[in-house]
């Protein structure tokens, strides 16, 4: 094994400190994970170490050949260097820019040199052994400040053999860079940039996907902003609509609505002429390709206002919605709707993760999505049928005037869901200091099955506080959730299970054009406590060739020293977090996420970074960082 010592590059500087320790956290991760398994012993080809997408292939497997690092010498895996959210020429630029620690890019891997998205969303090379800058995408001081706590979520490399190019969203453009010295490459766009504002846009989101190039068409999804998710507006705001534009020239070669114009395939399904306005629709989590078929995978998110929907009659395609794109066309291949009529905010926000599986002596190349339901949809990724059966079932229905509900709603037979669905009084947390106040709490609140709807709040003593709901609008599953491997057909889900209220008021906005909007959808703890019962983070271990749970753990440790817990003997308790993982040939190394959920309970939750034995869950290895990772 290649030894790492710990060697510091550079110093932090007080802008920047608090946000290093995350982008330390992430990049030591990955570096040493992958960095010291190309070492001397590493195997041979190129291809086995390289990571050059964010999810290490454009099948977003998060899986690496790499076997060096396994369940006997992973003890001796150590922070070898540590740096800034930003490369100090960044914040010498602006000395009052404060950097966030919220980082979603994992770093790629191309040729022994890291690139990834720094804490304001400009590219950085770096040299994986030292962690020194080797270069920083060029950049306007007066624009820092404004994607200070917005960066992207990863960057793509391609190469077509004669060039090779990093692209990369940031403020509302498309940029294509050398990745030897990170200059424009001029010839791309107009001097290196392409414009993704739409025509009669006035915004744009700061946060971005990672593109992604298919056969030579570099494919962005969610770069504009629209309403919200709670907001009392929904006219005038704009779909984040998919594109293609040509990886070597810019040229827009196609778009794809993800709400239908009129006259398309779905604008049926707004009525009122919905289609028209609602906006808010996009797909700003992560894409996936098979090269081979030509196909991008792109998963959508609840439409505009996601608590009320009176405003959009209908099933509301593409909300909610896998859909299968021919990346040379943009034409729509096939398409699975999720969650129709969405008011709970069931984004399929995850990435599709494409793997090759055998159920019942039969090949197929499928396509696995996890959405917030809790639920992990499996696909033929060629013709779009699902590989086992999903019914269509009757679900509650909406009293709030002017709300019309989808009678039934999608519900997958295999594999069984990753989370808690729905909540009764067994699911409401037991410990016996706070059990009597937390039925009491929880009696305040609609709750019922899963897609029980939100409920309006009443003003009248003891009156209703809205649904309590359990998957919440964080997930289940969220965008960093899904990882297969692909020589065990093990696909690795990752749960949250804290509730969520979904409560709606009646607007008092003149501006306003829809009468009821969602306030904050916190659920009430009890000094800290969740009301549902544990394990509130758990990952999941599912054998996709037969559809059947493997194993199931909870995924770190919380509340282990409170106060009303510290005599009871309780299992590990998992913490709702958003962590990605990495799958090797022995191991699933995997963190607890960020440091706190929303804003919440911020002791709740705890920064360590685990190996696990990928056959059984049990944990082999684990670090404290100073940070979530």
């Amino acid at each position: 094994m290649t030894h790492l010592t710990h060697r510091r590059a550079g110093t932090m500087t007080a802008n920047a400190s608090r946000a290093s320790i995350s982008f330390a956290c992430l990049i030591s991760a990955l570096a040493a994970v992958i960095f010291s398994a190309s070492g001397a012993q590493a195997q041979s080809a190129q291809a086995t170490t390289d990571w050059p997408y964010w999810g290490g292939t454009r099948l977003f497997q998060r899986y690496s050949p790499a076997d060096q690092i396994d369940a006997d010498n992973v003890q001796d895996v150590e922070i070898v260097w540590r740096r800034p959210a930003a490369d100090s020429s960044v914040t010498d630029a602006d000395p009052q820019l404060r950097i966030s620690g919220n980082f979603r890019a994992t770093p790629i891997y191309v040729d022994g040199v890291l690139y990834t998205s720094n804490g304001v969303g400009l590219v950085e090379a770096i040299d994986p052994a030292t962690g020194v800058t080797r270069w920083v995408q060029s950049f306007e001081a007066d624009s820092l400040q404004a994607t200070r706590a917005a960066s992207s979520r990863g960057i793509e490399y391609w190469s077509d053999g004669s060039g090779d190019r990093i692209f990369t969203v940031r403020l509302g453009n498309l940029y294509a860079l050398n990745p030897a010295t990170g200059e424009a490459i001029t010839d791309f766009g107009d001097n290196g940039a392409v414009n993704l504002v739409p025509e009669g846009a006035e915004t744009f989101s700061l946060v971005s996907s990672s593109p992604i190039v298919v056969n030579g068409v570099v494919i962005i999804s969610g770069t504009v902003d629209g309403a919200g998710d709670g907001g009392a507006q929904w006219r005038g705001v704009h779909s984040e609509d998919v594109r293609g534009f040509d990886a070597v020239s810019g040229e827009l070669l196609w778009t794809f609505h993800a709400v239908p114009r009129e006259g398309e395939f779905g604008a049926e399904s707004w009525g009122n002429d919905s289609w028209n306005g609602a906006g808010d629709l996009g797909s700003w989590c992560c894409l996936s390709a098979d090269e081979e078929l030509g196909h991008v995978y792109v998963p959508f998110t609840a439409p505009t206002a996601a608590y009320f929907g009176g405003h959009r009659p209908g099933d509301n395609l593409y909300s909610n919605s896998l859909v299968a794109i021919d990346a040379a066309t943009g034409e729509r291949v096939w398409h699975f709707q999720m969650v129709r009529h969405d008011v709970w905010e069931y984004d399929n926000v995850g990435p599709p993760v494409l793997g090759d599986i055998v159920v019942d002596g039969r090949p197929i190349k499928a396509v696995m999505q996890a959405n917030k339901t809790g639920w992990v949809y499996v696909f033929d990724r060629v013709t779009g049928e699902p590989v086992w059966p999903i019914e269509d079932l009757p679900v509650p229905q909406s009293d709030v005037p002017g709300e019309v509900l989808s009678p039934t709603q999608p519900f997958p037979t295999k594999p069984a869901p990753i989370a808690t669905q729905g909540i009764t009084e067994a699911d409401i947390v037991d410990f016996p200091e706070v059990a009597q106040v937390a039925r009491a709490t929880v009696a305040n609140f609609v709750t019922g099955p899963i897609f029980t709807p939100p409920s309006i709040v009443s003003d009248e003593p003891g009156g209703n506080q809205g649904t309590l709901t359990l998957p919440g609008s964080w997930g289940s599953a969220n965008w960093n959730t899904g990882a297969f491997d692909p020589e065990t057909g093990y696909y690795y889900g990752f749960a949250n299970d804290i509730p969520r209220v979904y409560r709606l008021v009646e607007t008092d906005d003149p501006d306003a054009d829809m009468p009821y909007w969602s306030p904050n959808r916190e659920a009430p703890y009890l000094d800290g406590i969740p009301l549902t019962r544990p394990p509130w983070g758990r990952i999941i271990a599912i054998d996709m060739n037969t559809g059947e749970h493997v194993w199931q753990i909870a995924n770190g440790d919380s509340l282990s020293e409170h106060p009303d817990l510290d005599e009871l003997d309780l299992p590990t308790l998992g913490i709702a977090s958003r962590p990605a993982a990495l799958v090797t040939r022995t191991l699933l190394f995997i963190g607890v996420g960020s440091n706190n959920h929303g804003g919440t309970q911020p002791n709740m939750w705890g920064t360590a970074f685990r190996a696990y034995d990928k056959f059984t869950g049990e944990e082999v290895w684990r670090t404290d960082l100073p940070s979530g990772t």
